[in-house]
């Protein structure tokens, strides 16, 4: 169990060594004064205070930095290894999350992450979601974005959920989140009926009709028992036809004969069922064009077509906002590679950009695919330009580059050299070279400290000159150490 950011404020490198067995990245503060500057930078997960201090520095700390609008994150006091156990109780008062009996209470500091970790995930989803969804209806089904087009959907969403509309059109290109759409009419409509849904464009006419009404025992070959169809499962919910614009024209026929009657039969049935769902279509095709080229029945068309909820597309002027606000919402829910989990937490403004010049055809989920391939690509805390891949052709380049790339480059070694090269460039004039750098100049000394930087030439082995090209002194991630 480790947890991202832990400040340890000591001289011993025990301590140290201590908080790196449960930390992905470290920085060390000699005193509480110091610490603060790093906390204030780096918003730390965890803070260690080694035995040097006692209650009343962590006390004065926490007052210190509720003073100036720092968020202080958990403190752990680490005692010396003869710790007296009543002074447990006395840190927690001061305001320390717990106390560890010296440096062998290894195991009880990973009790402690693990708690932190999991109290933070609750409270992180439930703060850090909210601003990718206009409301709690939209954050029910997940339905991400705050740009103008979406509010206007929503707004056709809620008049039509609030109406007895039945069936309901829904229209938007391919990934544009037709299915949520529809799950959030349904909660709406429907909050404790079921949600069935079928692609109309995944089976045979047949089997779609079987899939839809069901079917009566020995009706065909191969019906050796009765089978009860979807609309009849839906009960009083919801029913789902996406992609109705595949379904064949025979069968356009009997859904029109549900829609007017409210009745069906099964296949080989002679008993009418009737049908209490809301039945709602989804297609990513013009409708009106496909009844122009004999695909798709009029009468259906123009019964389906009463109040239709139309989505738009990622390319669209009045939606590209959603664009980042996506993409962020996928870096930070995406399980595809569990242990970058909050390892990779922003994209740079490089990766933003090329992502709103796309046209995005797939849209939301071509985004999604871009996204999750990023994380699986980066090594370093903000996905970057070199990672944002979108044409399929950039992978033969990319993968042949891959292994020498891996061998020369690393997050430390780059942040190490950026430095040196600023000092440098500054003439050693460390309040310009932490202002080129988008730093304090407090934590430039604490990471001129980390890595022992002395005046001299740049430091031997220059970067690759593609990260060269992608990591500029001005935009350096702000302590971006790995441990």
């Amino acid at each position: 169990m480790s947890i991202r950011r832990i400040v340890v404020i000591s001289r011993e490198a025990q301590v140290t060594q201590l908080a790196q067995q449960v930390g992905h990245e470290i920085f060390v503060a000699d005193d509480p004064a110091e610490a603060l500057d790093i906390v204030k930078t780096v918003e730390p997960n965890l803070i260690l205070f080694d035995h040097r201090f006692g209650p009343s520095h962590i006390c004065e700390f926490r007052d210190t930095a509720h003073k100036h609008s720092i968020d202080s994150p958990p403190i752990v006091a680490v005692g010396a290894d003869e710790g007296d156990i009543g002074l447990s109780e006395e840190f927690k008062r001061a305001g320390a999350c717990d106390y560890l009996h010296g440096m062998q209470d290894y195991s009880r500091l990973e009790q402690i992450v693990s708690r932190i970790k999991n109290e933070a995930r609750t409270i992180d989803f439930e703060e850090n979601t909210t601003e990718f969804f206009l409301d709690d209806h939209a954050a029910s089904v997940s339905m991400v974005g705050r740009s103008r087009a979406l509010v206007k959907t929503f707004g056709m969403i809620r008049l039509v959920a609030a109406s007895r509309c039945n069936p309901v059109l829904i229209v938007g290109e391919t990934g544009t989140g037709k299915e949520l759409a529809a799950k959030a009419v349904h909660a709406l409509r429907h909050p404790k009926g079921p949600f069935v849904a079928v692609n109309c464009a995944a089976l045979t006419a047949n089997l779609l009709e079987s899939e839809l009404f069901g079917h009566e025992k020995g009706s065909f070959t191969g019906a050796d028992r009765e089978k009860t169809g979807l609309l009849e499962v839906a009960g009083a919910g919801t029913m789902l036809l996406d992609e109705i614009s595949e379904m064949p024209l025979d069968l356009q026929s009997k859904l029109l004969r549900v829609l007017q009657e409210k009745t069906f039969r099964k296949v080989g049935g002679v008993k009418n069922i009737t049908c209490n769902a809301t039945i709602i279509a989804s297609s990513n095709r013009n409708l009106y064009r496909e009844t122009k080229a004999n695909r798709f029945r009029r009468d259906l068309y123009y019964r389906l077509n009463i109040c239709p909820v139309i989505i738009a597309p990622l390319k669209s002027p009045d939606r590209k906002k959603d664009i980042p606000l996506l993409a962020e919402y996928f870096l930070r829910t995406s399980n595809i590679c569990p242990e970058k989990s909050k390892k990779i937490n922003s994209l740079t403004n490089l990766a933003i950009e090329a992502l709103l010049k796309h046209d995005w055809p797939g849209n939301i989920r071509e985004l999604r695919n871009v996204i999750e391939r990023a994380i699986l690509l980066e090594t370093t805390d903000k996905i970057g330009l070199s990672n944002i891949i979108i044409d399929s052709a950039e992978y033969g380049e990319l993968f042949s580059q891959a292994t020498n790339y891996a061998k020369d480059f690393s997050l430390e070694k780059a942040e190490r050299e950026l430095i040196a090269r600023a000092l440098q460039e500054t003439g050693w004039q460390k309040t310009r070279a932490a202002a080129l750098l988008g730093i304090t100049r407090a934590t430039l000394y604490a990471k001129v400290k980390q890595y022992n930087i002395e005046k001299g030439p740049l430091l031997a082995g220059s970067l690759p000159k593609e990260s060269q090209d992608e990591i500029s002194v001005p935009s350096l991630p702000q302590y971006a150490t790995t441990s």
